[in-house]
């Protein structure tokens, strides 16, 4: 496996760009998880701080202690840490911007759920004859709920492209042929949070894998 790319670090944390496909923590058929990959990596034990989906590319935030691990853990779970993501969508919005609230049921309860939402750029592609519309969407979470972001643009009409569970099965298919993607386009592009009494923020460009569907290659 490659090296896990390290976007900045401190006395308390490493701020890693978690690739596509890669699971954060091990079990049975996993290969090589981030909290076993990491530290062989770095030379010294890691605790997560917080979490991506398997599928989701992009910023995570690794502490080095378990007393930074507890302290950061605190700074996600409160807000104070921001996090914002891109995605591409299939499908176009009603309205260019907005806040999705619909409730998500976790584990048998009805939890409440908010993303703000921006739609950056609409394009079209031609799919074999057929065209299909695109978004590039900016996303910012105000709460953390399992596959939020999944989930509220599903129910909003334009489910993230590739998303193999919440998506559109038979337009994926069509983006898998004729853009040769294959990744889930959703990408946790930017963080900012408070160190030293300013903000600092925390921003990666897009995986290239999101660049042939919005230029139609």
């Amino acid at each position: 496996m490659n090296a896990i790319p390290i976007v900045y670090e401190n006395e308390e944390i490493i701020i890693i760009n978690k690739p596509a496909g890669v699971s954060v923590q091990g079990g049975e058929g996993v290969a090589h998880p981030l909290d076993r990959e990491l530290p062989e990596q770095t030379g010294y034990e890691i605790f997560l701080v917080h979490r991506l989906d398997k599928d989701t590319s992009g910023l995570m935030i690794t502490a080095k202690t378990k007393a930074a691990a507890a302290k950061w853990s605190k700074l996600v779970a409160s807000r104070a840490v921001k996090k914002e993501y891109d995605a591409i969508c299939i499908g176009t919005f009603s309205e260019r911007q907005g806040v999705i609230t619909d409730d998500i049921v976790q584990h048998g309860e009805v939890k409440r759920a908010v993303t703000q939402y921006a739609v950056s750029e609409v394009f079209e592609i031609d799919c074999g004859g057929e065209k299909l519309s695109l978004s590039l969407v900016h996303l910012t979470l105000e709460t953390g709920r399992m596959h939020q972001i999944r989930i509220h643009l599903a129910k909003k009409g334009c489910p993230i492209a590739l998303d193999d569970k919440h998506g559109n099965f038979a337009k994926n298919k069509l983006l898998k042929k004729y853009c040769g993607t294959k990744r889930l386009l959703l990408c946790a592009s930017q963080l900012s949070f408070p160190l030293s009494g300013k903000e600092k923020i925390v921003r990666i460009a897009l995986p290239d894998y999101f660049e042939k569907p919005i230029r139609g290659q």
